[in-house]
C-alpha cells in the first residue's frame, strides 16, 4: 500500500498529466533548494535523493572528478588576476596611470566564492572542464576526492554524503515550494509540447473557449489551448463559445509563456483533408487531391484525378446528390468548391480549371509559364469571375500565369483578365443564393 506522499504525488500525475518521474524529480529538486537555503555551503553542489514510501531524505555533494593539475592551474590563474586587480587598485588610489599591460577589464559584480568564480553559475560540470572553467562548486580535485573514495578516478562523479536536519526552516520550506510549483508548471508545459509536436498539419476538432478581439482561443483537450488568429479565420465564421470546428494544426511552438499552438481555418489543406475524411476513395488513395486553391469563405477550387481506371474523381467527391462535397461546404461556412479535374497535360488542366467558363483553346508559353487562355465573347466575364475570383483561382491551381482574352483577339484584355498565381485574394461579398456554382460537376 502506498505511503500518502506517494499517494498524493500519484493524484498529482493524474490530474495535470504529467509523468510520475518528472513530479519526484520536482519534489528532490525542492528539497536541494530547501537544504541549500538553511545548511549549504557555497561550494556545495547539493543534490537530493527522496523515498516517497518512506519519506527518507538522503542528500549528497555531487562532484566531477577532475585531475589535480586542472585545479592548482585553474587556482594560479585566479591568484595572478587577483593579484593584478590588487596592483591596479593601488595604482588608481595613488592617482597613477594604469599601464596597459597591467590594466584589467572591469568584472562584472555576480556573487564569487572566495576562488573568484562565480558560485552561482549552473551548467554541466564535464563542459566548463573541456572550455577550462573552473567551479568548485562542480569540480573536485581527485587528491581530494580520494580521501572520500580511495578509488576514485578523473571522470566519475562522486556524492559526498551530507547530514539531514530533522526539519527545515520557514523560509527553507517557502524556497521549496516555490521550485514545486514552477518545477510542476514547466513539466505541464513540457507535457503539452511533446504530445502536440509532430502533429503539424493534421487535421482536429477544436472548441472555441473565448474571443479576446479579434483573436480566438480554442479547446484542443486536456490542458491543451491553440490560438486561431485573425489572419486564419474564415470571415463567415461565427465563433459562439462551445461551437466545434475543424482546423488544420499548423505551427508548434515553443514561447517564455509555455507552448504556442497556432491554428487554421484558412489553409489549403483543410480542404485537402476534409474530403479524405469525407470521401472513402480520396482516404484510401483511389482519389488524390492534386491541389487545392482558396480564398476562404468565398470560393475553393480542387483539383483531383484517379489511381483506378473505374472510378470517377469528381463524382466521388461530389457524392450522391452532392452530399459528400456538401458537408465540406457545410464545415467550411457555405465555401462553395468547384471540382476540378486534374491532367497531366497543362493544356488541358488549364482548360478545365476555369470552369464554369467554356474555353476554346490555350495557348502556352513554357518559358514565361504563361497560358493565354480564348474564350468567346459570351464565356468571358464567366471566365474572369466576379473581381477576377476565377481566373485568379485558376492561376492558383494551375501554378501558370493565366491571361484570358476573347476568341476572335479584337477586343483590348481587360486588365482583371490577367492572374498570376502569387495574386492575392480579393474576397467579394457573399454570393446570392442563386448564384450558379458550375463545375466539371457543381459543387454548390
Amino acid at each position: 500500500m502506498s505511503s500518502p506522499i506517494a499517494q498524493a504525488m500519484k493524484d498529482l500525475c493524474e490530474e495535470k498529466g504529467i509523468p510520475y518521474e518528472s513530479v519526484l524529480e520536482t519534489v528532490e529538486a525542492a528539497l536541494a533548494a530547501a537544504y541549500r537555503k538553511d545548511f549549504g555551503e557555497r561550494n556545495q553542489n547539493v543534490k537530493v535523493r527522496f523515498n516517497p514510501e518512506d519519506a527518507s531524505i538522503q542528500a549528497f555533494d555531487e562532484k566531477l572528478i577532475v585531475p589535480d593539475e586542472f585545479v592548482e592551474q585553474a587556482l594560479k590563474e585566479i591568484e595572478e588576476r587577483q593579484k593584478q586587480r590588487q596592483l591596479e587598485e593601488e595604482l588608481r588610489a595613488q592617482g597613477l596611470p594604469v599601464p596597459e599591460v597591467v590594466a584589467s577589464a572591469p568584472e562584472p559584480a555576480p556573487t564569487r566564492g572566495r576562488f573568484g568564480v562565480d558560485m552561482e553559475a549552473e551548467g554541466d560540470a564535464a563542459e566548463q572542464v573541456a572550455q577550462k572553467k573552473y567551479n568548485p562548486k562542480l569540480h573536485l580535485a581527485l587528491a581530494a576526492a580520494q580521501v572520500h573514495d580511495p578509488h576514485a578516478q578523473v571522470g566519475e562523479t562522486i556524492r559526498i554524503p551530507l547530514s539531514v536536519p530533522g526539519s527545515f526552516g520557514r523560509m527553507a520550506a517557502q524556497t521549496a515550494k516555490q521550485v514545486i510549483m514552477q518545477r510542476i508548471r514547466e513539466s505541464e508545459r513540457d507535457t503539452i509540447f511533446n504530445q502536440w509536436k509532430g502533429h503539424e498539419g493534421e487535421l482536429i476538432t477544436a472548441t472555441v473557449q473565448r474571443r479576446e478581439g479579434r483573436v480566438v482561443f480554442v479547446d484542443l483537450g486536456p490542458r491543451a489551448t491553440a490560438v486561431l488568429r485573425e489572419e486564419e479565420q474564415i470571415p463567415n465564421d461565427r465563433y459562439v463559445v462551445g461551437a466545434r470546428m475543424k482546423c488544420i494544426l499548423f505551427t508548434v511552438g515553443r514561447t517564455i509563456r509555455g507552448p504556442e499552438l497556432l491554428v487554421s481555418r484558412t489553409h489549403p489543406d483543410l480542404v485537402r483533408k476534409l474530403f479524405a475524411m469525407e470521401v472513402p476513395e480520396v482516404a484510401s488513395g483511389a482519389v488524390q487531391v492534386m491541389s487545392v486553391a482558396r480564398e476562404p469563405g468565398s470560393r475553393a477550387k480542387v483539383a483531383v484525378r484517379s489511381t483506378q481506371e473505374n472510378v470517377d474523381p469528381i463524382g466521388a467527391c461530389i457524392g450522391q446528390r452532392g452530399t459528400r462535397v456538401q458537408t465540406v461546404i457545410a464545415e467550411l461556412s457555405g465555401e462553395k468548391i468547384d471540382i476540378i479535374q486534374h491532367d497531366e497535360d497543362p493544356q488541358r488542366f488549364i482548360a478545365n480549371s476555369m470552369a464554369p467558363a467554356k474555353v476554346s483553346r490555350v495557348e502556352l508559353h513554357p518559358d514565361a509559364r504563361v497560358a493565354v487562355v480564348r474564350v468567346p465573347a459570351d464565356q468571358f466575364s464567366l471566365a474572369i469571375g466576379r473581381s477576377g475570383q476565377n481566373v485568379r483561382l485558376a492561376a492558383r491551381l494551375t501554378g501558370w500565369k493565366i491571361t484570358v482574352q476573347e476568341e476572335s483577339g479584337t477586343v483590348a484584355v481587360p486588365e482583371e483578365a490577367t492572374a498570376d498565381p502569387t495574386d492575392a485574394p480579393v474576397v467579394p461579398p457573399p454570393a446570392p443564393a442563386d448564384d450558379a456554382s458550375t463545375t466539371d460537376a457543381s459543387a454548390a
